[in-house]
């Protein structure tokens, strides 16, 4: 498969969006077999298809030309993951914000590397192996 190809672009797009071949097909409503087919550039995508696809988010003028609408780039698809760590970042405090920042812009991670720890109750915990944590309250439900 090209990694310029329709397929390709089907498989990125799919992934960015944090979904399995599963859910993708089950959302266009066709088999798994048959996206794997469009992800492999084995089949091509029929209009209702490439609707349902849209409606799910993808760009489908890129996933068609490997060109974005109108020339202007859209906003990234997030991960589960990154929507989540979104959502304590707009959460937290000032100065947790500043914390998590210089975490993630710092020039080196300490030896043992980051972590974030789940601590229920809509609390995480972020931060280095060696050193203060710190902790994030997530408020709301």
């Amino acid at each position: 498969m090209n990694s310029n190809s329709l397929g390709a672009r089907l498989r990125t797009a799919r992934k960015g969006l944090g979904k399995s071949q599963d859910d993708m097909a089950a959302a266009c409503g066709v088999s798994r077999e048959m996206w794997g087919k469009y992800e492999r550039d084995a089949a091509m995508p029929g209009g209702e298809v490439l609707i349902k696809v849209a409606l799910a988010g993808i760009d489908v003028n890129y996933i068609l030309t490997g060109q974005r609408a109108g020339g202007v780039k859209p906003a990234p698809t997030l991960t589960a993951e990154e929507e989540t760590m979104l959502g304590y970042f707009r959460d937290a405090s000032k100065e947790v914000r500043r914390a998590a920042l210089g975490a993630l812009l710092g020039a080196s991670a300490p030896a043992g590397g980051m972590h974030m720890s789940h601590l229920g109750d809509g609390n995480v915990q972020i931060g280095a192996r060696v050193g203060g944590a710190v902790k994030v309250n997530k408020k709301g439900g």
